[in-house]
């Protein structure tokens, strides 16, 4: 995800102070990796150097003085081309779960185990997420069916090379 490109959006809405910034992003998408503030002011500094976001205000306070970001046109144009550029889909062609089972093989070690202890992290951890999609609002939900195609994916993966185990043996041990 690119940070500085949600926290831009998220100006979209008007200006804002870093402190509000993260805790929007925190609501709408960090429920399970928050921001940190350090990471909240330096982004925004990278952005406004790069003249994305320009000071609205600066308020004095008890403790240091409080920034108030705004969007520029600049960033606007930068937000616009981010949303409808394409994320390229990510092949998973250096898996380190296949490198497990291939290195299990050439160590005479039992893949089927791994795939089998694999498999039982992956039913664990889709019935977390079958909770918390449960409980979630549409936001969550949506992330979490994200998150649970992926898994899917991964545990047909784990079934059809469990099934192809013997073959893959012979493929990397001749």
């Amino acid at each position: 995800m690119s940070i500085g490109h949600t926290l831009l959006g998220l100006l979209e809405a008007g200006p804002r102070h870093g402190y509000d910034l993260k805790r929007a992003f925190d609501e709408k998408f960090g429920h399970d990796r928050p921001l940190h503030y350090g990471q909240v002011y330096s982004t925004m500094s990278r952005l406004l150097k790069n003249g994305l976001v320009e000071v609205d205000a600066v308020e004095a306070g008890d403790g240091p003085e409080r920034k108030r970001y705004a969007i520029t046109e600049a960033g606007v144009t930068d937000v616009e081309r981010w949303l409808t550029t394409p994320e390229k889909p990510e092949p998973y062609l250096q898996s380190t779960l296949y490198t497990k089972v291939v290195l299990a093989l050439l160590t005479q070690r039992n893949a089927a185990d791994v795939l089998d202890v694999q498999r039982a992290e992956h039913l664990r951890g889709m019935r977390i997420l079958t909770d918390r999609k449960r409980k979630g609002d549409l936001a969550d939900q949506l992330i979490c069916d994200h998150a649970l195609f992926h898994m899917e994916a991964d545990l047909r993966w784990l079934e059809l090379t469990a099934a192809r185990l013997d073959k893959l043996r012979q493929a990397v041990t001749r």
